[in-house]
């Protein structure tokens, strides 16, 4: 039901990397408390992406050109995109927490970034 609401209201849109690194290494809840998700394996989410059929121009937003990925094979098509996209960069932790205020704003309560992304924003600010 997550996924599909974010696909309904078209909450991910221009926020694909911070949409996927959230999926990835952030704890989500609605607002009550209830978890959504503890974070997910690549596989997961790409298995999902495949699911839900998400359009697949979304990794123009990573970078990428969506006909330089595995065309035939759907879940190896997110795969390769999740893998390609640096969710673990600086960048992706500032468009994460960007899209936590989106989802923040829907309802949904966002943890904080994995310790490791911490201390790679903080390595970055102190150069």
């Amino acid at each position: 039901m997550f996924f599909e609401t974010l696909k309904k209201k078209g909450l991910t849109r221009g926020h694909f990397l911070g949409f996927i690194h959230v999926l990835i290494g952030r704890r989500i809840s609605r607002a009550d408390g209830t978890l959504v998700s503890r974070g997910m394996a690549w596989r997961d989410v790409a298995g999902w992406l495949k699911k839900l059929r998400w359009d697949p121009e979304a990794v123009r937003e990573l970078g990428q050109d969506p006909d330089a990925l595995p065309p035939r094979d759907r879940q190896r098509f997110w795969f390769t995109a999740i893998a390609q996209a640096g969710i673990d960069s600086p960048a992706a932790v500032r468009a994460g927490d960007l899209f936590a205020d989106v989802l923040r704003d829907h309802g949904f309560e966002v943890g904080s970034p994995p310790a490791t992304a911490k201390v790679v924003e903080a390595e970055k600010g102190s150069t």
